[in-house]
């Protein structure tokens, strides 16, 4: 087993995604951080809406459950 394995493709694409975000804020490390929280918080926010949504049609009958 050699010491430094060779990393798996998605670990490539994933500092392939680092390396664009941060390039996109012109490599200022914090506001790469500050560009993703900002835009987790609002992919937190439109889970939440669409979850009260799907709640909604649920119990309107518009959805059912699965039972396998």
């Amino acid at each position: 087993m050699s010491p430094d394995p060779k990393p798996a493709p998605e670990d490539d694409e994933l500092e392939a995604a680092v390396d664009q975000a941060i390039a996109a804020c012109g490599g200022d490390q914090r506001a790469t951080i500050r560009a993703l929280i900002v835009a987790n918080d609002y992919l937190e926010t439109e889970v939440g809406e669409l979850m009260k949504a799907v709640s909604r049609a649920y119990a309107r009958g518009r959805f059912h459950s699965y039972s396998g």
